[in-house]
């Protein structure tokens, strides 16, 4: 039987994996943050959840569209460089099999057997090989529009829910203690997960995201604070 490698790389996640942890990212600390602004100034507690459904709503759409045009635009930017790549095979065979070889040759291997490897992988489809060594087009890591907006906009309605729920849940004078807490719980688990899926260190997954969300978190509450003192004095 032939042997089979238990060595699963994971490098096939990156374009969903990043899309759903900005998403999911994102939509905590967008409407952990709206929250804790508005009921630092004192708004009702009805207030505060009409304000973090507001949120939800466009920012998972705004999360959705704004990937979709980003990885579109890839895409775009992608296909346009196989087409001037197959133009070039179809005007100077020669010269692309040469370059090819000097790739192959600039990574050691000898330039006769570079020259050999050119030719065997041209003759088998060239546009392939100049797409993954010339240009680092290969079909585990190209731009898919559709499912990074997918993957932003679901997580980003995900991660936004979670906050509401406690919203929703928890008495007004202890919410803004009970959603601090909750999203920093959240984002813990968010990163260690991510940096798991992605086989990197959860310790620094998570402490990524978490540092992240704490000064994301300060503008938005001393924003809320001064202008809650600046309403008073006003109103003295």
């Amino acid at each position: 039987m032939p042997l089979q490698s238990s060595d699963k790389h994971r490098i096939g996640r990156s374009g969903w994996l990043r899309a759903a942890v900005l998403g999911a990212d994102d939509g905590i600390l967008s409407t952990a943050s709206l929250v804790l602004g508005v009921a630092s100034a004192q708004a009702t507690h009805t207030a505060i959840l009409v304000a973090g459904m507001a949120g939800l709503v466009a920012g998972s759409m705004s999360m959705a569209a704004g990937e979709y045009v980003s990885v579109h635009s890839q895409a775009d930017t992608e296909k346009a460089e196989l087409n001037r790549e197959r133009q070039h095979l179809r005007n100077d065979d020669d010269g692309e099999h040469r370059e090819l070889a000097a790739i192959y040759a600039k990574r050691g291997l000898d330039p006769n057997l570079a020259s050999q490897v050119a030719a065997q992988l041209m003759s088998h489809n060239a546009l392939d090989a100049h797409a993954r060594d010339e240009l680092g087009i290969t079909e585990t890591l190209k731009a898919r529009p559709l499912q990074a907006a997918l993957a932003s906009g679901l997580s980003f309605f995900a991660g936004a829910a979670l906050p509401l729920l406690v919203v929703a849940l928890a008495p007004t004078e202890m919410l803004i203690v009970l959603v601090a807490a909750t999203s920093l719980i959240l984002l813990t688990l968010l990163g260690g997960l991510a940096a798991y899926a992605g086989g990197a260190n959860i310790v620094r997954g998570a402490f990524a995201l978490v540092f992240g969300g704490c000064l994301r978190w300060a503008l938005p509450l001393a924003s809320a604070k001064s202008s809650a003192r600046c309403s008073g004095l006003a109103d003295n």
